[in-house]
């Protein structure tokens, strides 16, 4: 049955007893009315419309679940599904919305892929240029510095050291940069050394990072290496951006099925803040691998940043 005949049979039951009940009832209608007949005539109909409330509240309730998931449903929180209940219309109705979120999951984690794919392949562009043109336009710079200090008066030849040092900063920070973009040694020796480079990095900025690292991560594979790394590197930054912490947790650990990746600091911690692009980019890469990404408050104060991959079973 159809939600307009459905509606239509609830209306009209209510109508038929209410007319059953006046011909079959002792009540009667005079002219001109009496009280008496008004207050019976009144409570019918405040009867019937309540009956009619109460029968449309529970024949729409599904719509109103639908309704409600409609308004929070996040592509990047995969996984929530309605309930099939109702008759005939609704309950395909909901089969239909589930069916497209199934869809629209998809064709996100297609899209998203190839942009992230894309991203990494821009990212490995920049550093290489970074890394070959303006470092070694920077080499060569210092090298000349240092032939024409070499050569210079004393008094020019300490402001060309001072032009040295600076040169040599931003060599430093460039090279820095390019190993962001593009985490060579995650490529050449694998995620464990990349992560101690990493947690390395922050720790000579004046951010105290404590890790753990198993030793027992072979097998994960290429794409989830990557969304590791880069999910550790977010969090990572996020906390010393905006948390203010004085010391950070990094855990790497093997769980059944799969592994966990836990960054944990002591930080002010989220508040009410939006979750910004960079959580949301988070969110992105987990879904690439298949992954569970939560994001709350730490135990004892501070964010918690919890990545959970499974990784498929291999059979025989």
């Amino acid at each position: 049955m159809s939600l307009f005949w459905r509606i239509f049979t609830l209306n009209a039951s209510v109508l038929v007893a209410a007319a059953g009940l006046l011909l079959l009832g002792p009540v009667t209608v005079s002219t001109p009315v009496l009280l008496t007949e008004a207050v019976v005539v009144a409570v019918g109909l405040v009867a019937m419309l309540v009956a009619n409330a109460v029968l449309l509240r529970i024949g729409l309730d599904p719509l109103a679940r639908l309704t409600r998931t409609m308004r929070t449903i996040d592509l990047l929180r995969p996984g929530h599904r309605l309930a099939v209940t109702g008759r005939a219309g609704i309950a395909d109705l909901i089969r239909t919305f589930n069916a497209m979120l199934d869809r629209l999951e998809g064709e996100r984690a297609t899209s998203a892929a190839r942009a992230l794919s894309a991203q990494e392949a821009e990212r490995h562009r920049i550093a290489q240029e970074l890394h070959d043109e303006i470092g070694q336009t920077l080499t060569a710079v210092l090298l000349e510095l240092n032939r024409v200090a070499s050569h210079a008066p004393p008094a020019i030849g300490e402001e060309l050291r001072q032009v040295q040092e600076t040169t040599r900063n931003s060599l430093d920070e460039i090279r820095r940069i390019a190993r962001r973009l593009r985490p060579g040694v995650l490529e050449e020796l694998g995620l464990i050394s990349a992560l101690r480079a990493l947690t390395g990095e922050f720790s000579t900025a004046g951010l105290t990072v404590h890790r753990r690292l198993d030793s027992n991560l072979n097998g994960l594979g290429r794409d989830v290496e990557l969304v590791l790394y880069r999910v550790a590197q977010e969090a990572l930054t996020n906390a010393a951006r905006h948390a203010r912490p004085r010391a950070v947790n990094l855990a790497l650990t093997r769980i059944a099925g799969g592994v966990e990746l836990c960054i944990r600091d002591d930080g002010v911690g989220l508040g009410d803040a939006a979750e910004g692009a960079g959580i949301r980019g988070m969110r992105e890469r987990a879904l690439l691998v298949g992954a569970d990404l939560s994001l709350g408050p730490a135990p004892g104060g501070g964010t918690e940043v919890r990545l959970r991959v499974l990784l498929p079973t291999r059979n025989g």
